[in-house]
């Protein structure tokens, strides 16, 4: 008979972090940083601290819960893509029914900290953003088309949205623009790390776009989203003052700019190194947003409709 190999005991700071690792603390980091610039401009000012700090908590515990239940439904991908081999339910870290019930309890109480410090409708958005993550991007699109992403990114759109309705109790156009920009910028920033990591969606069945498409093909994707999305963050000029629409024009060219090296490079037949793209993408957006929140707590006047 062969010996039965148990599972070593852990301690429980790796139990504890294991179960933080599932709510992928880096993602949660960017949702953070859209969310508080969306509450500034909304109030045009800092609205009360509390009220940041409770939409901040909400969204962490929807966004974790969001991640964790991503995790256990693709538990069988990442356990053979080497990017993901790590996260806890590849490595049988935390039982994959624990890993359900935790994401169930994290939707749950995002829900209820959400409608008890903020208010219904943005309690209500929270949890659509992890239903829509859930059953839309992970169940139906991410394994099914190379669209998967440009859809599926919405649910990244949602903290503009939660964070403008907790201090208005509204949805008004500067958050649905600002809902278009995170939309237009996450597919090229996604892609970028798609190429990096080809082989390793292959091996896993997704088709994401540089799977299924040459790497000249997604770069000029890459170059067209780019733009779009620098002219996205341009028409909140008539809500912002000259601080937000210099920094939104400065970092868009450069921008813009960096995604026509990068396709100029694939063009060419030469290396290209995506990661710096990607990681560029993220410092792009967070200055846009930077640009936003100071811009709103300096409190200049608008520059307002041209007519």
């Amino acid at each position: 008979m062969s010996a039965v190999t148990e599972a070593p005991a852990r301690s429980p700071r790796q139990v504890v972090g294991a179960y933080v690792a599932l709510t992928k603390p880096r993602v949660i980091e960017l949702l953070l940083i859209t969310t508080i610039p969306a509450m500034l401009l909304a109030a045009r000012g800092v609205p009360p601290l509390w009220l940041i700090a409770c939409t901040l908590t909400g969204g962490t515990l929807a966004a974790g819960s969001a991640n964790a239940l991503n995790c256990y439904v693709d538990a069988d991908i990442d356990s053979v893509m080497k990017r993901t081999t790590a996260r806890p339910l590849a490595q049988q870290t935390i039982p994959p029914r624990n890993a359900l019930i935790f994401g169930v309890v994290l939707g749950v109480l995002s829900f209820a900290f959400l409608w008890i410090t903020t208010n219904l409708m943005s309690a209500v958005f929270a949890v659509a953003t992890i239903l829509f993550y859930i059953f839309v991007y992970t169940l139906v699109l991410k394994r099914r088309t190379s669209q998967n992403i440009i859809w599926g990114g919405m649910a990244g759109c949602m903290p503009v949205i939660i964070g403008w309705s907790a201090v208005t109790g509204t949805v008004s156009w500067p958050a649905i623009v600002m809902f278009g920009v995170i939309f237009f910028w996450t597919p090229p920033h996604t892609w970028a790390l798609a190429m990096k990591f080809k082989e390793d969606y292959a091996r896993a069945g997704v088709p994401m776009l540089p799977v299924v498409a040459t790497a000249q093909q997604v770069t000029r994707q890459i170059v067209i989203y780019s733009w779009i999305t620098v002219v996205c963050t341009l028409l909140l000029a008539p809500v912002t003052s000259w601080i937000y629409v210099g920094v939104a024009a400065v970092s868009g060219v450069w921008f813009a700019v960096f995604a026509h090296k990068l396709h100029n490079v694939v063009r060419k037949g030469g290396s290209t190194n995506t990661m710096k793209f990607f990681h560029m993408s993220n410092l792009y957006l967070m200055l846009v947003f930077c640009g936003l929140a100071v811009d709103a707590v300096v409190g200049l006047p608008v520059l307002g409709w041209p007519f």
